[in-house]
């Protein structure tokens, strides 16, 4: 764990290296992604991008925001940035793609210094809500496929290449949820508690290829604000504030979101409508379940946060420091926590495990004693 003073991010810092560097980014479109390719390309190294597979009715900002760099990356085409930048349709989940993206990588700039895994999505609702259809069970099967198993394909296309060039650092966008379980949000919990087991087993075995394996946990608006958000259908009235005193995170998002900016515009707000409700709710629930926020209608709900590019830029600015400061450093930390607002709550965490340890501990000596004792006589 590497916690070090706030930066100054305006003024970004490489490790020292000989020769330009390949970057392969699973998310070049996304708010992460895009700000380190423009980091990296003013450094003068080279990127190739993975270009998520895109939905035309929910997509449209983050397409949007990709064009806005392009249109950038021409302006800075006497500087090179068009030559040293090539981008690819890329499904993290399909073993094949991830495997033909590597070899492309590989086959256009000769090597891949840098991969750096940072496709996510977020999956809202509680475990009930989720096992409530086959259509939500899926969408706990795609976060699994988005957040555990694509990054399990890249890195495994990456492996024999990095040990046989004896090099390579691998950077895996993680959170602090995943050690720290959140109400409303057991599955990309989950799927996090899992990459970062997979990712502590892993460092271990390729640490003898010089190959090296960072995972950053970032804050949870990171992970969440940047990108794809899915929420299903709320359970009311169990699932209510007022019947249920769990601080479900999509209670936090139906209060967040519409003050976003663009939310308005957008029209995120007030999208639903009251005949959408099932017939056998009154019209005060009804009334309340819908003004309680966008995710909170009785539909799938799928939407990237309506936050501005200039917003987004800022917010993104101090995981990308450390993305460009770790990445390719001759010993990089094996977990850095992103911000004191992460290193504050992993504390807590840890306070709070270790007094269920001693608990734990104490409980087991009342067994061992007993299991100690001398049986008694069989008559």
């Amino acid at each position: 764990m590497d916690n070090h003073p706030s930066p100054d991010f305006r003024s970004q810092q490489f490790p020292s290296h000989s020769e330009p560097r390949v970057w392969l980014i699973t998310a070049g479109d996304s708010p992460i992604g895009i700000s380190v390719a423009r980091q990296i390309l003013a450094h003068g190294d080279y990127a190739l991008l993975g270009l998520a597979h895109s939905v035309l009715d929910r997509d449209q900002r983050r397409r949007d925001g990709y064009d806005a760099f392009l249109a950038e990356v021409e302006e800075h085409r006497d500087e090179g940035w068009k030559q040293r930048l090539k981008s690819i349709p890329l499904d993290i989940r399909m073993m094949g793609e991830c495997q033909s993206v590597f070899a492309e990588a590989v086959t256009t700039y000769g090597r891949v210094d840098m991969l750096l895994c940072c496709t996510s999505q977020a999956l809202i609702g509680t475990v009930e809500e989720l096992s409530a259809s086959p259509h939500t069970l899926n969408l706990v099967r795609d976060q699994f496929e988005v957040n555990y198993f694509g990054p399990l394909n890249i890195i495994k296309a990456a492996l024999p290449h990095m040990r046989r060039e004896h090099a390579g650092h691998i950077m895996i966008l993680s959170g602090i949820m995943a050690h720290i379980g959140t109400p409303g949000l057991g599955m990309y919990c989950a799927a996090g508690w899992a990459l970062e087991g997979f990712c502590d087993s892993l460092a271990y075995e390729i640490a003898p290829f010089n190959v090296k394996l960072t995972i950053l946990q970032c804050s949870i608006e990171i992970g969440i604000l940047t990108n794809l958000v899915i929420s299903v259908p709320p359970i009311f009235p169990a699932y209510s504030p007022a019947n249920n005193s769990a601080p479900l995170f999509r209670g936090i998002l139906n209060h967040l979101v519409p003050r976003l900016p663009e939310a308005q515009s957008e029209g995120v707000i007030g999208n639903a409508t009251s005949s959408s409700w099932p017939t056998d709710q009154n019209e005060n629930e009804r009334v309340s379940s819908i003004e309680s926020g966008p995710f909170s209608v009785p539909e799938i709900v799928a939407m990237h946060p309506p936050i501005s590019s200039a917003h987004l830029e800022v917010l993104v600015s101090e995981t990308v420091y450390a993305i460009t400061s770790i990445g390719g450093h001759e010993n990089p930390p094996s977990r850095h926590i992103v911000g004191q607002e992460g290193v504050a709550s992993v504390k807590e965490k840890l306070k709070t495990v270790s007094e269920e340890l001693e608990d734990f501990i104490q409980a087991s000596f009342a067994v061992d004693v007993a299991a100690d004792s001398d049986p008694p006589p069989i008559n």
